[in-house]
C-alpha cells in the first residue's frame, strides 16, 4: 500500500506546531502588554464626571486647602469624596442659580448623593490605607499628580505593585515634612535623601525589609 502522505508531511507537522507555539506565545505576550499599557489603566484620560467641578479652579486659583473637601485623607483608609453640603457651604452664597450647579443643588434638596466618577482605582485585592501615608510624610501630588493643575481630574500613575515598591523600598527618596503633604508646589529640597531619612526615624516608618513584606498590601 503506498504512503498516503507525502516525506515531507512531518516536517510540516513539526512546522505547524512550532507556529501554533510562537502564535500563543505573541498572543500571551501582546495581552499581557495591553493590560499594562496606560491605554487600558486609562492614565492621563481625563474621566468626565456627572458635574463640572475644576480643581483648578478650586485648589489652585481660589487655594483652598485639599482637606476642606476630602476631611477625611488623614484620619481613614480612604480619601472621601465631599458631600453635597460641603459644595453648598459656599455655593448657596455663590454662583448658586448657574446651570452648571443644578446637578449640586438638586442633590442638596432631595438628599440624594452625586454619582461621581471614580478616577484613582486600587485593585480589591491591595489593602490600601490612605491616612498612614498621608502622615508619614507622603504629598498629594506624589501619588496623584499636580491635581491643581487639573480642569478635569486624570490618573497621572498606574499603581502597579513595581511603583509602590520603589517607595518602599526607598522612602527617604519620597517622604516630605507633614507641614507640606498638602503643598502641590513642592519641590524636593537638595538635601532629600538626608532630610527624608531624618523623617523616616521622626515618623516612625517601618524599616524597608519589613515594607516590603507581601502582608503589608495583601492581607
Amino acid at each position: 500500500m503506498g504512503q498516503i502522505f507525502p516525506r515531507n508531511a512531518n516536517l510540516l507537522a513539526r512546522l505547524s506546531i512550532f507556529a501554533s507555539l510562537l502564535l500563543i506565545a505573541e498572543i500571551a505576550l501582546i495581552t499581557a502588554v495591553y493590560f499594562r499599557s496606560n491605554y487600558f489603566r486609562q492614565i492621563n484620560v481625563a474621566v468626565e464626571q456627572p458635574v463640572a467641578f475644576s480643581h483648578q479652579i478650586h485648589a489652585d486659583n481660589l487655594g483652598i486647602d485639599c482637606r476642606y473637601c476630602h476631611v477625611s485623607v488623614n484620619q481613614s483608609y480612604f480619601a472621601n469624596i465631599p458631600a453635597t453640603e460641603t459644595c453648598m457651604t459656599c455655593h448657596s452664597q455663590i454662583l448658586t442659580y448657574s446651570p452648571n450647579l443644578a446637578l449640586v443643588v438638586e442633590s442638596y434638596e432631595t438628599g440624594l448623593p452625586i454619582l461621581w466618577e471614580t478616577v484613582h482605582k486600587v485593585p480589591d485585592f491591595v489593602y490600601f490605607n490612605h491616612a498612614i501615608h498621608v502622615n508619614k510624610g507622603v504629598g498629594c501630588s506624589t501619588c496623584h499628580g499636580q491635581v491643581n493643575e487639573m480642569p478635569v481630574v486624570w490618573q497621572t500613575q498606574a499603581f502597579y505593585m513595581g511603583w509602590c515598591l520603589n517607595c518602599h523600598r526607598n522612602p527617604e527618596e519620597y517622604l516630605r515634612p507633614r507641614d507640606e503633604v498638602y503643598n502641590m508646589e513642592y519641590v524636593q529640597p537638595a538635601n532629600q535623601t538626608a532630610l527624608g531619612q531624618q523623617l523616616v526615624a521622626e515618623y516612625g516608618v517601618m524599616h524597608p525589609d519589613q515594607l516590603t513584606n507581601c502582608w503589608v498590601c495583601h492581607r
